[in-house]
Order: C-alpha cells, then sequence, then structure tokens
C-alpha cells in the first residue's frame, strides 16, 4: 500500500509535536511537510533534540506549503489563523484535520461569541464533521473537513452522550469539576503556566460558563439530547505536565451508578478507546497518560445521592492529536487503531 502524504501546519506546539511521534510508527502514513513561522528553516530535530536522527525535516513557513503534494493536513495553529491557513488546501479538495475551534462550532454568531474574532470561512462549516469518533464515524468516513474537538470537551462529551441519548434518562443539571495538566494551555508563554506559577499550585480559572469549550460541549449535548442543555463547567490547573481529570455531577438523574455504567457498556462495547471502570476503581490521569484511552467510572447514586462520573485522558493525545490519528485513520480507511496501540 502506498503511504498517504502528511502535512502539520504549526508543527512545533505540543500537539503538533505529539502528531510527529505517532506518525513515526504509522505505517500508512509519511510527513511531507513540516510548517512553523517561528521556527522556520530551522530542522524539527533542533526544536525538539529528542527526535534526532528521528525526524530532522526542515521547517517551513505555512504560506510555502500549498504547492506541497499532500493527501492530509493537520492544523495544529490557534483558532481564526487557523482556519485561514486551511483554506488553500479545503479548496484544493486535500482532507483537512483542524485542532483548533474553528470548524467545530456550527453557528457563526456562538463562534464570534465565544472567540471574539468573525470566522474567517464560514462557507466550509458545513462540509465539516465534529471529530469525535465514537458518536460520528459514519460522517468522518466521508468527510473533507474534520474538527478535532477539544480536550476538555472530550473528556466530557464521551461519558455524557449515551446518557442524554438516551430517552429513558432524565438528568436536571449537569456541573463538570475538570483538572488540567499545564501542557494544556499549550507551548507559547503565559505567566500562569511558568514553572514558579504552577508548581506547587492549584487554581481554577474561567468558572461557570466562561471557558470556550463550553460552546462545543453544549452543541453536541443538545444535538443528541434534541432540546438545549447548559452546563456548569469549572477547570482547574494543576502541577502536571499532562492529563485531564473530569468529576462529573448528573444532578437530578434517573438512573443509578450502575445503570449507567451499563447504558455506556452497551453503547462502547465495541470501541478499543474506551475503558469502563468500576466506581470502586476510579480512573486516574497516570492510567491514562500516553495513551488514547478514555477511562470512565460511575459512583454513588444510591439513597437519592447524586451520580458522580469520573473521566480521565491524556489531554494531548485523545484529546488531540491522538483523537486526530483516529479521525484519520477512518477518513482514509484505515483500522482504527493503527499507529496508537
Amino acid at each position: 500500500m502506498n503511504k498517504i502524504k502528511i502535512g502539520i501546519l504549526g508543527a512545533t506546539g505540543y500537539t503538533g509535536l505529539e502528531l510527529v511521534k505517532i506518525l513515526q510508527h504509522h505505517p500508512f502514513a509519511e510527513i511531507a511537510f513540516l510548517s512553523s513561522q517561528s521556527y522556520a528553516n530551522q530542522k524539527f530535530s533542533d526544536v525538539f533534540p529528542s527526535l534526532k536522527n528521528i525526524c530532522d525535516d526542515t521547517l517551513i513557513e505555512p504560506e510555502k506549503t500549498y504547492s506541497i503534494n499532500v493527501d492530509c493536513v493537520f492544523s495544529c495553529l490557534p483558532h481564526g489563523t487557523s482556519a485561514s491557513l486551511l483554506i488553500p488546501f479545503i479548496e484544493k479538495k486535500i482532507k483537512v484535520i483542524d485542532l483548533s475551534a474553528d470548524f467545530r462550532i456550527k453557528n457563526t454568531e456562538e463562534y464570534q461569541k465565544w472567540y471574539k474574532v468573525q470566522h474567517p470561512c464560514p462557507q466550509f462549516l458545513n462540509k465539516s464533521v465534529f471529530g469525535l469518533c465514537e458518536h460520528y464515524r459514519n460522517e468522518i468516513s466521508n468527510a473533507d473537513i474534520i474538527a478535532n474537538p477539544g480536550c476538555y470537551a472530550t473528556s466530557i462529551m464521551l461519558p455524557l452522550l449515551p446518557l442524554f441519548k438516551d430517552k429513558s434518562v432524565k438528568i436536571s443539571f449537569v456541573i463538570s469539576d475538570s483538572k488540567s495538566g499545564v501542557s494544556g494551555a499549550g507551548r507559547s508563554l503565559k505567566l500562569t503556566s511558568h514553572f514558579v506559577e504552577a508548581h506547587e499550585n492549584f487554581s481554577a480559572y474561567s468558572i461557570g460558563h466562561t471557558h470556550r469549550h463550553i460552546a462545543e460541549i453544549e452543541q453536541e449535548l443538545s444535538k443528541a439530547a434534541q432540546k438545549k442543555i447548559t452546563i456548569t463547567f469549572c477547570p482547574h490547573l494543576i502541577p502536571t505536565n499532562r492529563g485531564i481529570l473530569s468529576t462529573i455531577y448528573l444532578i437530578g438523574i434517573n438512573k443509578t451508578a450502575e445503570e449507567c455504567f451499563n447504558i455506556l457498556e452497551n453503547s462502547y462495547k465495541e470501541e478499543p478507546f474506551i475503558r469502563l471502570r468500576k466506581g470502586s476503581d476510579l480512573p486516574t490521569t497516570a492510567g491514562v497518560v500516553n495513551t488514547n484511552y478514555c477511562d470512565i467510572a460511575f459512583a454513588c447514586g444510591s439513597n437519592k445521592e447524586e451520580v458522580i462520573c469520573v473521566s480521565a485522558i491524556d489531554n494531548l493525545i485523545k484529546g488531540a492529536s491522538g483523537q486526530a490519528i483516529q479521525n484519520m485513520n477512518i477518513m482514509f480507511g484505515f483500522t482504527e487503531t493503527t499507529g496508537l496501540k
């Protein structure tokens, strides 16, 4: 089988790095270009010395990538910038997988509300597919534009979507208390992610209804429930490199923890990257880092207690680059686990 040719825009961020590492071991894909504005003309291995003699490709400016022959382009660029630079590839019918938020939100007014910019190419939104593999596999297989879900959103939607799709389940309200390692803030310099600020510290931010991932979470939950769903989301920064742990409170649910487990077990019984755990064996970030797994458990829920769900993912893999490769595998007809197990 001929290998498909891959391009990566914004390759020197954490998600770009993870994509490169995964693709080095993918039997049916090879890297055709790596782009970076900040590190143009330098070797990738000079930016990331651990990849010396593994990936020594020279980084090129994004605008110089358009003439290179590729089958699929991943974009690891910030919102706004990402969609703008993907337009020439989309117009040439090259498949794209966008790890930014630019193709996640279908309503342009909602996108502008949350991201404070006008959408650069709204004409392509109706062609994009939300890339949550476990729920939109058929659509992904026929798509040319994939909106890779956000990391927090993935950790919350994977446990909740089967419940909201089940018409026998009634939930009054959802509160998600989520914690992420510092890599979730990206590789760009920010005061809050400096070592001295983050080390031995534990902080909340964008609490209530202010974090941008709420837009895609509520969009997809509302689609599943066929009615408007709102949640309370409280993200936290924890002093670890990677991993997300979401503790999700299902207020007023009419199911026990065991019944919730059974619903997800039935929904995900064929899913290679979903691992369900009992309430006595709660997920941990250490149990999922450097993997594409999402671990999920339900607890409490008896004697009129609220059901509490705990989920864990690696924010850079299942929450970003691993899920992006999973999407690529589906789009090109490869076995879904290729390069990821």
